[in-house]
């Protein structure tokens, strides 16, 4: 890799004791840089993913900046599966302390595209992904009576998004989960805690699934979740989930834009969704049906979405972004 995949100059804040971290989704994109982010700091990190292949090399990606981690091929839309890797990574001299969900997939196009699989599929992995890995582990958190577990939503899962619809629908449900699980766990010594991202630079635009007008969908999108300024840098993303995360904050809002638009929704919930529906009228139209981004991108050259998308991509070849896993729709 060109460059290291945590920060440079970041600090080496060791977990006190031998602990271990679990991280669902973490062999690409932002869940790779928040293993990574947990193994600088000293965690037994263990990763799950659905692709062998993936798992693979986001282990010798991090093998190569000399941090170590363990991988498990487990879908989180399997309850049954994602017991079963919990209890595999369970070892009661380093005990899982820590457990993050970033599982996700990013659904782009107008609703007269989207078809029923495609809800389901953002469901079974965004909301239900994180409801199983909670039944799983905070069992053990609250018999030894401490843990933090984190789930990643969005910014789209407290603000509806237009062309964005199953995505935002999971992601609400992600949202909900995890302050009615911080409400619950009062007083217990486990936190749960909701992270809130921005669009961010980690690559994931090219596994991003496009439909209806994909490419026209593909030209607005991807430079969102590359342009610096317009997106959060998935190192600085993954570090700041992982501090808020093992502070134990209920809800953290990785960037001034998230915060912004959390309290503009909160003061004037109409406005803002007003606001979203201008966005959303000047959005294409179109029925095609879904197709991974990096094929979008290959079926139409655009040279200056290409050029919007550079550090985008860069970010996408240090995140294991950058090639086809098992799960992506067939071009």
């Amino acid at each position: 890799m060109p460059e290291s995949i945590h920060e440079t100059g970041a600090a080496d804040r060791r977990a006190p004791t031998p602990q271990t971290a679990l991280v669902a989704g973490g062999s690409r994109g932002l869940g790779l840089l928040i293993a990574a982010e947990l193994a600088l700091r000293g965690y037994r990190v263990q990763v799950c993913g659905r692709d062998p292949r993936t798992l693979q090399q986001a282990r010798d990606q991090l093998a190569r900046e000399r941090l170590s981690i363990g991988t498990t091929v487990c879908d989180v839309s399997d309850s049954a599966a994602v017991a079963a890797w919990v209890r595999a990574a369970s070892d009661p001299s380093a005990p899982i302390t820590v457990a993050i969900h970033v599982a996700g997939i990013i659904q782009v196009g107008p609703i007269e595209s989207v078809t029923p699989a495609m809800f389901d599929e953002c469901i079974d992995i965004m909301t239900k992904g994180p409801a199983y890995l909670a039944l799983a582990v905070l069992p053990g958190m609250r018999a030894r009576g401490f843990g933090r577990y984190g789930i990643v939503s969005s910014v789209g899962g407290v603000i509806g998004v237009p062309h964005l619809v199953p995505y935002s629908t999971a992601k609400f449900g992600a949202a909900g989960l995890g302050q009615a699980l911080r409400a619950e766990l009062a007083g217990t010594g486990v936190t749960a805690t909701t992270i809130l991202p921005p669009p961010m630079r980690t690559g994931s635009h090219v596994h991003a699934q496009y439909s209806g007008n994909r490419s026209a969908e593909y030209a607005w999108f991807a430079p969102g979740a590359s342009i610096p300024g317009v997106s959060l840098d998935g190192r600085t993303a993954a570090r700041r989930a992982v501090d808020g995360t093992l502070r134990g904050a209920p809800i953290v809002g990785l960037s001034p834009v998230t915060q912004l638009l959390m309290r503009a929704h909160g003061l004037a919930p109409s406005t803002v969704v007003r606001a979203l529906g201008v966005l959303g009228r000047v959005l294409p139209g179109g029925t095609g049906r879904p197709k991974a981004g990096h094929d979008v991108r290959d079926e139409r050259t655009n040279p200056l979405v290409d050029a919007l998308t550079t550090a985008g991509d860069a970010m996408g070849a240090r995140t294991n972004e950058q090639h086809r896993v098992e799960g992506d729709p067939a071009p």
